[in-house]
């Protein structure tokens, strides 16, 4: 496997291997011995697995010839989310944060200070798709609340992302919001986050969804086909979240006030997408592509969970041997929030 850290530990475990880009025939559940953590890094039992758009882009080779930084380092262990329990801890790790036997999310973006490249758990190297995990201890968070390990397991990849991009596009209070996708895993968590900050939040989202949106405190929830021009109006939303683009992306500049902000870290509905450039130099606008986190993003939302300030969205769990069902599941989009998987 990619982490050279794989030795034998007294044990085997359960573990789904992506052998290459392909279909679900490429997702090979098999036993591997349980990994020894190497220097500063901690072994982790994964309680719970997050299913993102991320594993599965990943694996059916959306981003390209390779991963976020070079060529996926196939066979490999995908999951991005981990609720997990620390075993043990390697040499030169010491304590610290890793507490043995304490509760913990995983960071999944790790961000070099020295290069500036960002390394994705799941993409670049093994993930959470595995009964047990090594992970370098400067990415456990410990965390104390009283969710389940499944509801926690929603939380890092999506609410990571959607805070990102929020720190990033600087949402403050008073602010006009618009989140497309808003029933998705980012997208809910975005408009959780962006009224947490105390913006105003407009929604899109589907019509089976859009009760379930406003619970989340969305003040204006939008129809999928709805022109946002029509129904917000032009050059009154201050920033726009958007991982939908597609047909829909050049509408949505419009209503951007001048000098407004429009951030996006995918492209559900087509990564290709026309651009009047008159109106992005004419308003003055901002477009932010977000992929590395900024290094306060995942301790922040480890707080916002100890304070109750934000809520899960469990879609649903299945145990790790079915992640085929999970992934098909997933892709229906008929869920609000995250489904996880169970080893």
């Amino acid at each position: 496997m990619t982490d050279r850290d794989h030795a034998e530990q007294g044990g085997s475990m359960t573990a789904v291997v992506t052998t290459g880009v392909g279909g679900y025939e490429r997702l090979a559940v098999t036993q591997l011995p349980v990994p020894v953590p190497g220097e500063g890094k901690v072994l982790l039992q994964v309680l719970a697995a997050g299913v993102n758009n991320t594993d599965i882009n990943t694996r059916t080779g959306w981003y390209g010839d390779g991963g976020w930084n070079a060529r996926t380092p196939f066979p490999l262990i995908q999951g991005a989310d981990a609720c997990a329990r620390v075993v043990c801890v390697g040499p030169g790790a010491g304590t610290g944060t890793a507490v043995v036997g304490s509760q913990v999310l995983v960071r999944p973006c790790c961000t070099s200070a020295e290069s500036g490249e960002s390394r994705w758990l799941g993409s670049d190297s093994d993930g959470a798709f595995a009964q047990y995990l090594v992970v370098p201890r400067s990415e456990v968070f410990p965390v104390r609340s009283g969710w389940s390990d499944a509801e926690l397991a929603t939380i890092p990849c999506a609410y990571g992302t959607a805070e990102n991009m929020l720190e990033r596009a600087g949402v403050t209070g008073g602010q006009r919001v618009l989140v497309t996708g808003a029933s998705g895993g980012v997208g809910s968590a975005a408009v959780q986050l962006a009224v947490r900050r105390g913006a105003e939040v407009v929604a899109v989202a589907g019509p089976a969804k859009q009760n379930r949106v406003r619970t989340l405190g969305a003040t204006t929830v939008l129809g999928r086909d709805d022109d946002p021009r029509t129904a917000v109006g032009a050059r009154s939303v201050d920033v726009i979240v958007d991982n939908v683009a597609g047909d829909g992306f050049p509408a949505l500049l419009e209503v951007l006030v001048r000098g407004g902000t429009y951030v996006t870290s995918g492209a559900i509905a087509g990564a290709q997408v026309a651009l009047d450039l008159r109106t992005l130099y004419l308003n003055d606008l901002r477009l932010l592509g977000c992929t590395g986190w900024e290094e306060s993003v995942f301790a922040n939302l480890v707080s916002y969970i100890e304070k109750d300030e934000i809520r899960p969205l469990l879609a649903g769990t299945f145990p790790l041997r079915d992640i085929e069902a999970a992934q098909r599941q997933f892709l229906t989009k008929e869920h609000v929030g995250s489904y996880v998987l169970i080893p």
